[in-house]
């Protein structure tokens, strides 16, 4: 729940996090860093800014961070939007962060696990998004966070499913992820989330982190990645669920050749005539592999096969 109102404050001890700012307020609570929730906190200011800089926060924006940490992202963001939704499933560090947070009336902090399922966002989450969307006809949907790397795929994805996703995603995550969603065709990295995030989305890598720059370190690099929901790509996609599972489903073995992994896609929907016909149509190669496909082909891909299924 939202805090009482009352001024912003002029500065706030979160604003701080240094490493020996986090470990002073950590050993002050009597709590250490959950490995297992992703708990890696961003230290560098100067990185911290770039984030919110790169999000490009107004007063019209209501921001949902995933990870609320100790709060001092939450504070910085509070200062530009109109409303800041931060989720943070560890209890004693939700405790710590609103501690932190007290007095800013516009954030609002929920105490959960924002992923319940890997299929679905948390209900409370979306409807305290939702109630502040609802407050003004001209606000706009953003996520700005620091992510927990284990969640990062998964929340992605699904706020793409989104009837109204993020028109702006700005995170921090792991430099691999990054790379896959970026990924261009004929890579290593190109597969279903690459396709998945850029039928939709324009994406920028703003910044590439060593891991020196977060406390406790982690053992791989990050990035900082922007994704900008493009309505006119979205728009091409009739059918979303069935997109995202045609996908997914053309990425189970990479190295099937296209037949082949459009027969296992397809089993006992359609058979070897009928896929015959769907790549004959499209002028497809049968023996050439899902990753060479770029975007616009894996739609029109799409739309034949579920054509055909009827």
């Amino acid at each position: 729940m939202p805090h009482e109102p009352s001024n912003h404050p002029a500065s706030t001890p979160a604003e701080k996090q240094t490493r020996s700012f986090l470990m002073r307020r950590f050993q002050e609570a009597g709590i250490r860093p959950e490995t297992r929730h992703g708990q890696n906190f961003l230290i560098d200011m100067n990185l911290q800014d770039l984030l919110v800089r790169s999000a490009e926060l107004g007063p019209d924006d209501v921001v949902l961070e995933v990870g609320t940490g100790t709060g001092a992202l939450s504070a910085l963001m509070a200062r530009q939007a109109a409303a800041v939704v931060t989720v943070e499933i560890d209890r004693d560090l939700s405790q710590l962060a609103s501690e932190e947070l007290h007095g800013l009336e516009n954030v609002t902090m929920i105490q959960t696990d924002a992923l319940k399922r890997k299929s679905q966002i948390a209900p409370e989450v979306l409807e305290a998004v939702d109630e502040q969307l609802a407050a003004a006809s001209t606000r706009r949907f953003k996520l700005a966070a620091n992510l927990p790397y284990n969640i990062a795929t998964p929340l992605i994805s699904n706020l793409l499913m989104l009837d109204r996703p993020p028109e702006l995603m700005t995170v921090t995550i792991q430099k691999e992820l990054a790379d896959r969603i970026a990924a261009r065709p004929g890579t290593s990295d190109y597969g279903a989330l690459s396709i998945w995030v850029q039928s939709q989305c324009r994406v920028e890598v703003v910044r590439v982190m060593p891991p020196t720059v977060f406390w406790p370190r982690p053992k791989i690099f990050s990035a900082i990645i922007r994704i900008v929901l493009d309505q006119s790509l979205r728009g091409r996609i009739p059918d979303r669920d069935f997109f995202h599972d045609f996908v997914r489903s053309m990425f189970f073995h990479r190295r099937k050749f296209l037949r082949s992994q459009l027969l296992s896609a397809c089993k006992d929907r359609l058979g070897k005539p009928e896929v015959d016909t769907v790549l004959e149509n499209l002028g497809l190669d049968p023996t050439i592999r899902a990753e060479q496909l770029d975007v616009e082909t894996f739609l029109r891909l799409s739309q034949a096969v579920q054509a055909a299924e009827g």
